[in-house]
């Protein structure tokens, strides 16, 4: 097994080249070999004959045919996955390059989950750009179920926000930064907002704004919803958006269920109000997922520091 993996190591450190990777992608791709060559400006025998050169030096068969094109095999589907990965890293490196041309101190990508995006990200932002104030910064947000995807085939240097329980542990580094908890809010106008001891029945006849079923969140509000009589909201609403979200509890009876990071700004300024409701779920530490610690820029480590900072310097709010 040793053996063959030094054989198959150096003729691929030997032999393979990008253009060969950016096939087998484009295969995949397509699934069909003649669009993918097509796409590469090649003639459908070369494109054949690169497949065929690239199972010789791995030893496995990438692909299998069907009526319809070409299906990739469990050994295709892999190398596609890492091919995907070193063009990504090719692209950021590309990247990076033209941002210090262009006088900029490096680049960073960071996907920014709910919980993060009010006042942490903002934060360790303003600590960056004190000391890099050229870095370039880019913000992509969304759930886990985007982002994580983008984060292992490098498109993203990393995701900051509640930190997936179970699902891609294997294949990045966790660090936590402090944990977080999940509050019931309304309007200032809603009719609960002023009681004190709110009970889970008193809440049953308004509607909720809650996160979308992939995450977390969401399947531990359904736990409880059924463990509290197969309980179904009149009005269910599903939003990551919090503009939306805080425009609709203003406007509409409803209740939301959001981190306390996120909102303790908007309660402390009258805009939104917690119910008096302990929310029998939720807790969970926010931090920030990335690939390898090898695998960050200057600028991403430089982010991830000041990350820590802004963490270590968050006010304890207790709305």
């Amino acid at each position: 097994m040793a053996n063959r993996h030094s054989r198959i190591l150096d003729r691929a450190l030997t032999r393979l080249k990008l253009r060969q990777l950016r096939l087998l992608v484009a295969v995949g791709t397509h699934g069909n070999i003649q669009n993918a060559a097509r796409e590469l400006g090649i003639s459908q025998p070369a494109a054949t004959k690169m497949i065929q050169d690239l199972e010789l030096d791995f030893e496995v068969k990438l692909f299998n045919r069907t009526n319809r094109g070409v299906v990739p095999t469990v050994f295709g589907e892999t190398l596609i996955r890492h091919g995907k990965l070193i063009f990504a890293q090719v692209s950021n490196a590309a990247q990076e390059l033209d941002d210090l041309n262009e006088g900029n101190a490096g680049r960073v990508v960071i996907g920014t989950l709910l919980a993060a995006s009010t006042s942490l990200i903002p934060a360790a932002i303003k600590i960056l750009l004190e000391d890099r104030p050229n870095v370039a910064v880019k913000i992509s947000e969304g759930t886990n179920e985007v982002l994580m995807p983008g984060l292992l085939s490098a498109e993203i240097d990393m995701v900051v926000g509640r930190l997936p329980a179970h699902r891609h542990r294997d294949k990045i580094i966790q660090e936590k930064l402090f944990e977080d908890r999940i509050l019931a809010v309304v309007g200032t106008q809603h009719p609960l907002a002023a009681r004190r001891d709110v009970s889970f029945a008193q809440t049953k006849p308004f509607g909720w704004i809650l996160p979308p079923l992939e995450t977390t969140l969401r399947r531990q509000i359904d736990h409880f919803f059924v463990g509290q009589q197969q309980y179904a909201p009149p009005v269910m609403i599903e939003s990551v958006s919090y503009l939306a979200n805080r425009t609709l509890l203003q406007s509409r009876n409803l209740i939301g269920l959001l981190p306390a990071e996120v909102v303790a700004q908007d309660i402390a300024n009258g805009h939104i109000t917690p119910l008096d409701w302990t929310v029998p779920f939720g807790t969970g530490s926010i931090g920030v997922s990335f690939r390898a610690e090898g695998a960050l820029s200057p600028a991403g480590r430089a982010f991830k520091a000041a990350l820590h900072r802004a963490a270590a310097a968050r006010p304890i709010s207790s709305p």
